[in-house]
């Protein structure tokens, strides 16, 4: 006996509304249980969502463009199990496209991109421009990662609305505008493209989707926060000692105890110390918001790109604790198993390089946060006690942060304090 099937959205985290940017299967197709059949963007990243039954697609209740959120139905399948029942496609809301994500009728054709900046009025500011622009929240928070002021953009939706295409076409005209940036001095222009092949033989290869999404990521983040970055070296000689003496006793627990999980409470001391580095500023950029929670990220060498789960209230967790959900979350973020919520919530990233090499880098600031780690190869050294050159194993930072937010003194400060903690583990307790 055959059974109809509703296949819904699962949990994908603290999302109102998920962009459709990719549909895996069509109608008639046969799906097996847990097949990737779409995959869903968040301005964090994407992730695929599986089938949670085997049977032929019947119909599809989405479309690229489309908006879905926890419980919405993707499709309905027909299933020959007979002991799986058949779900109601009343109980759970039907994902309908956003009608800023639909085409605009024949009789409004949507403006050239040469038309989005004339006659637009000039906004004081971006706040202001953004009260009287017409879009959705998605739109304006993208366009604030752009700093595109939505007043100068004409929507090209419905009584105007301003959608997402419009707010890309728009930079795209200024940065496709040479003679304007040159004159003006604010826009950045575009890096020219040579032609590489009359030089030899060259290979185009597609970057991943993590590595595009983070990309634009990071772009937005350097444009927008003003760097500094402060380098020292800590001295962990006793420290690497302590984790030899019980790593043996964490293997019989079945964890590796490494010394990210250490840096990562010595992290935890110095923010209590300097929570003006576990902030975030507010979206006027006028007030600071201290959050009295440490949530850590640690960025992870994939096969498809860097990814940044977080590790939640890394204060509240001992050493083996720590060690375990490191490794665990780790593992799930190299084999593409990450759920939205391991992506939220960050107040404080960790990027160690350590157990690849090198010594000191520049780590970007991972927004909204204000402030990132970055962790060297340590080696041993020879240091000057004051009377003779004795070896120690000394461990390489870099301490990237907001300067709109912590001076360079606040920065050597908490850097210091860092080193301090680190150089012996036992005062994190205090």
């Amino acid at each position: 006996m055959a059974n109809l099937i509703d296949l819904i959205v699962p949990d994908i985290g603290d999302f109102d509304e998920v962009e459709v940017i990719e549909v895996l299967v069509s109608v008639g197709d046969t799906v097996e249980e847990n097949q990737d059949i779409i995959t869903l963007e968040s301005d964090k990243a994407a992730m695929e969502i599986p089938a949670s039954h085997a049977g032929v697609i019947k119909e599809l209740k989405i479309s690229v463009g489309g908006k879905v959120k926890e419980g919405s139905i993707i499709a309905v399948i027909e299933s020959s199990d007979a002991s799986t029942p058949v779900a109601k496609a009343e109980s759970t809301p039907v994902a309908v496209p956003e009608k800023e994500s639909a085409p605009a009728p024949a009789t409004t054709p949507a403006p050239a991109p040469a038309e989005l900046v004339e006659n637009i009025p000039y906004a004081p500011d971006n706040k202001a421009g953004e009260k009287h622009a017409h879009a959705s929240p998605s739109v304006r928070q993208y366009a604030r990662e752009l700093g595109v002021t939505l007043s100068f953009v004409r929507g090209s939706g419905e009584k105007g609305r301003i959608t997402k295409s419009d707010v890309q076409n728009f930079v795209k005209q200024k940065v496709n505008a040479p003679a304007v940036a040159a004159s003006g001095g604010s826009a950045i222009p575009p890096v020219p493209v040579g032609n590489y092949e009359k030089f030899g033989d060259i290979e185009s290869t597609e970057l991943s989707r993590i590595k595009k999404i983070s990309g634009k990521h990071l772009h937005a983040c350097w444009l927008n926060i003003p760097h500094v970055t402060q380098f020292d070296e800590a001295d962990i000689t006793e420290l690497e000692k302590f984790r030899k003496d019980n790593k043996d006793s964490a293997a019989k627990q079945g964890v590796n105890l490494t010394p990210l999980v250490f840096i990562m409470k010595a992290v935890v001391a110095s923010l209590r110390k300097f929570p003006e580095l576990n902030a975030s500023l507010s979206e006027d950029k006028e007030n600071l918001i201290i959050k009295h929670y440490y949530n850590i990220g640690i960025a992870v060498d994939t096969p498809n790109g860097l990814m940044v789960p977080v590790v939640k209230n890394v204060d509240k967790k001992g050493f083996i604790e720590l060690a375990g959900e490191l490794g665990e979350i780790s593992a799930r973020a190299r084999d593409g198993a990450l759920t939205a919520k391991d992506l939220q919530g960050g107040t404080f990233s960790i990027s160690s390089l350590g157990g690849i090499g090198g010594s000191f880098f520049t780590p970007i600031v991972n927004a909204p946060e204000v402030a990132i780690l970055g962790v060297g190869r340590h080696k041993m050294q020879p240091v000057w006690n004051g009377s003779e050159f004795v070896p120690r194993l000394m461990l390489p930072l870099s301490v990237s942060y907001d300067h709109r937010v912590v001076d360079g003194a606040m920065g050597a400060r908490f850097t210091t304090h860092l080193n301090n903690m680190l150089s012996d583990i036992r005062k994190v307790l205090l």
